[in-house]
């Protein structure tokens, strides 16, 4: 993953054996980074791709769903996924079968995640209340996973009065993690607000063993460069900057390595992109179920193009693959070089639903 041609001033990431460059990382998000999606977003650019969230014993216990969300290209690199638990043995059992059967090369941790029902359950950003559980839970993967990487991602605290961070990271970098991610903002914000990158600043300074990734507000291939810049970080984490713009990748592969950092495309290059990223879930999952959970990725797409009410009910009513296709080719023959349909300036509101 290392190409020679790195940007004076940015190393490679390093996860343990793991070297990723450009130092960029997709963030495992519920229900959008699938091994489809991965795929896509590598053949624009590199990184380290990280599936979606899983729950340990769900995975442990053989649950069909779960199970599918461990699911791995044939060609990825590296196999990363993120666990979700809050019981140590149940983590590090799911820990082991993730290693032993799915040959996973970088397990991440999540500590993070601010959605009420992970919450409730004590699990996510909840366990940065519970530091002594933290750590175990930290202790029992590390030490299942032997030489597999384990990373965690957590946010600043619960909220503004209850800041965790440092400790949690000094925490985990005693208990032999790899990485540490952190999402600058509390579990409060949700995804509110503008992120504080000056706690990942901090946590670097106080976290000097293993790379800091920073993640939050990184939207465009400068936001990325500044991040490092402005924090010392290691690497960068991409979420919701990405949905429904995987060509990002390529954006910062070029930014990184001190090329000229491509436009995003037009409409015309928009809906090719769409057609190709439809093609590679089809390979995943029935047509059906695909066209169900495309809509959102046809809505992150296109937001940004001022596109007719009408022309957005014939998309989302489209009930086959064969229509839906034709309905983009003729949206992009219609309107593609249309001047009021370019591309707006590109928002990331109401993407505040994506578990990240």
């Amino acid at each position: 993953m290392e190409n020679g041609n790195e940007k004076p001033g940015y190393l490679p990431l390093a996860i343990g054996p793991l070297r990723i460059w450009p130092p960029v990382v997709l963030s495992p998000m519920a229900g959008v980074t699938n091994a489809a999606f991965r795929s896509l977003c590598a053949e624009f650019g590199a990184g380290l791709f990280v599936g979606e969230m899983v729950h340990a014993r769900l995975l442990v216990e053989g649950d069909p769903y779960t199970v599918s969300l461990a699911r791995f290209a044939p060609d990825e690199a590296v196999r990363s996924i993120q666990l979700y638990g809050t019981d140590p043995g149940e983590v590090a059992a799911a820990v082991r079968l993730l290693v032993a059967e799915h040959r996973v090369d970088h397990v991440d941790l999540n500590f993070g995640c601010p959605v009420r029902k992970v919450l409730k359950k004590g699990g996510g950003a909840a366990l940065l209340l519970n530091l002594p559980l933290f750590a175990r839970i930290v202790r029992a993967a590390v030490r299942a996973a032997g030489a597999v990487p384990v990373t965690v991602k957590f946010r600043m605290g619960v909220d503004a009065q209850r800041l965790t961070y440092l400790e949690a990271g000094q925490i985990a970098v005693a208990e032999g993690v790899a990485a540490i991610t952190l999402h600058a903002r509390t579990a409060e914000q949700l995804y509110s607000g503008n992120a504080r990158w000056e706690a990942i600043a901090r946590l670097k300074e106080r976290v000097r063993d293993v790379p800091i990734i920073g993640n939050g507000d990184v939207r465009t291939a400068d936001d990325a460069l500044l991040l490092m810049r402005k924090t010392g970080c290691d690497g960068v984490g991409i979420g919701r900057g990405v949905l429904g713009r995987p060509w990002l990748f390529q954006q910062l592969s070029e930014a990184f390595n001190g090329l000229p950092v491509s436009s995003d495309p037009e409409m015309t290059g928009v809906v090719a992109v769409i057609k190709r990223h439809l093609r590679v879930e089809c390979q995943y999952r029935p047509q059906a179920q695909v066209l169900r959970n495309f809509r959102k990725h046809l809505k992150w797409y296109l937001d940004n193009f001022a596109i007719p009410t009408a022309w957005w009910q014939r998309l989302f009513q489209a009930d086959t693959l064969a229509e839906l296709i034709a309905t983009l080719n003729h949206l992009a023959n219609t309107f593609g070089s249309h001047p009021n349909l370019h591309s707006r300036p590109f928002s990331i509101a109401g993407n505040e639903s994506v578990e990240e």
